[in-house]
């Protein structure tokens, strides 16, 4: 089994600023539009969505590293 290196995961925490920086960037009033709706929405609804999306990065790196 190989383990997933250090280097690995900060590439990916910095796709991750990147992908989130050019959203902020292109569309502002949609990303201010996105945080209110998350501020209305209940909070289990947010934790079972927090969980998918977990869940589902867990499954796209083990396929893609198998």
């Amino acid at each position: 089994m190989k383990s997933i290196a250090f280097g690995d995961f900060l590439i990916g925490l910095g796709i991750l600023f990147v992908l989130e920086g050019i959203l902020f960037a292109a569309s502002l009033a949609w990303m201010r539009r996105a945080m209110k709706s998350a501020l209305a929405t209940p909070d289990n609804i947010l934790r079972i969505v927090g969980i998918g999306s977990a869940v589902a990065g867990l499954v796209l790196i083990w396929a893609v590293r198998r």
